[in-house]
């Protein structure tokens, strides 16, 4: 089986369709992967004990509660965009350990950020304390839930690397960028937290290493890679930078404004949290009075959201979304590439920065 499609009109919906279709089958060998690599960890440890079964159980649940699968799905468009053979197995597997790394990011996340939902459920640390708490074990109920998912953390981050090792070894220089990167990036976004001063090129800076980088740009240059194309690492790096970066401004935007009946997850993390965010680092520039709405008791989120629309800074944020879109868009215009899957990055640069969740 082959990738092309050049069959028909470079830009009618029949290709398109056909390169979505080949992607989509893919993922849905991911999906098989992680369900089928997890399975094996269970009947291993189920074995030893059954509070092992129970860690594995523990990390099923969220790998397979209904992620979107961003990262694998530009690591195996940048493959297949490339001319990879989608009949290969390394790239599931690649894909595979890209989203085993983003769970244990997320599980480590939540803690840093004391959120208490995930994908419309508990977080992991806050599901464990509640247990330890309805059972009246010894010791401190939220000290045991944070610890039991840094471990689990932990382990999906071991899992990651096992997954790794089955990929195609082209790809792995750009694996280890990407690891050491998103950690760096979290390192600065609590330091930053913590300092709470107002610096957009900081801002700027930790959402292009925590999150655009490590979201698109180094999947799809793993995925090109991976199919022997490393020629296309600047243009799929252009790409991926800027639609990267807008990624992370939607995510701000959905946090401040978002409802989190549909992301999943509890809105204003930023503001209980102090994340110095494009989008607030902007808003405090023109008025002052944000800081005190958000570091001062007696105020709440709404107050905030009122402020921040009263800047007019939500709306040079999606217009800087929309400038960056366009010139991840341009990157990719002329790369040597098939039209058909020009057109599907093209696309998915905006299906993944006008979202809703």
């Amino acid at each position: 089986m082959t990738t092309d499609v050049t069959s028909g009109p470079a830009d009618g919906p029949e290709p398109t369709a056909s390169v979505r279709r080949i992607t989509d089958d893919l993922l849905e060998r991911v999906e098989h992967r992680l369900r089928s690599f997890l399975t094996t960890e269970h009947t291993r440890f189920a074995d030893v004990d059954e509070r092992a079964a129970t860690v594995l159980n523990t990390l099923s649940d969220l790998v397979t509660s209904g992620g979107k699968r961003i990262r694998p799905a530009f690591c195996l468009t940048g493959y297949l965009a490339a001319g990879g053979d989608p009949d290969q197995a390394d790239i599931v597997s690649a894909a595979a350990g890209l989203e085993m790394l983003h769970v244990s990011a997320l599980i480590h996340d939540d803690i840093v950020d004391n959120s208490t939902q995930r994908r419309g459920h508990p977080t992991m640390h806050t599901a464990f304390a509640d247990h330890h708490t309805r059972h009246t074990w010894r010791g401190e109920a939220r000290r045991y839930g944070e610890g039991m998912a840094i471990l689990i953390g932990d382990l999906a981050l071991v899992y990651s690397d096992q997954l790794m090792a089955h990929a195609p070894t082209g790809l792995l220089p750009e694996w280890h960028h990407l690891r050491s990167e998103v950690q760096v990036g979290q390192c600065l976004d609590v330091t930053a937290a913590a300092e709470f001063a107002v610096d957009p090129r900081l801002s700027r800076l930790i959402a292009l290493i925590k999150s655009g980088r490590y979201t698109i740009h180094r999947p799809l240059v793993m995925g090109a890679a991976g199919a022997g194309r490393p020629d296309l690492a600047p243009a799929f790096a252009e790409y991926g930078e800027a639609v990267g970066e807008a990624f992370q401004l939607r995510d701000d935007l959905l946090d401040a404004f978002g409802d989190s009946a549909q992301t999943g997850k509890p809105a204003g993390l930023d503001f209980s949290q102090h994340k110095m965010t494009l989008l607030l680092g902007w808003a405090m520039q023109r008025d002052a009075h944000i800081r005190t709405l958000m570091t001062e008791p007696g105020h709440t989120p709404d107050e905030v959201r009122r402020r921040l629309l009263d800047t007019g800074v939500p709306d040079d944020v999606e217009r800087h979304i929309a400038d960056l879109v366009e010139r991840g868009r341009k990157a990719i215009a002329d790369a040597p590439l098939d039209p058909a899957w020009r057109t599907e990055l093209a696309d998915m640069a905006i299906r993944v920065t006008y979202r809703d969740s």
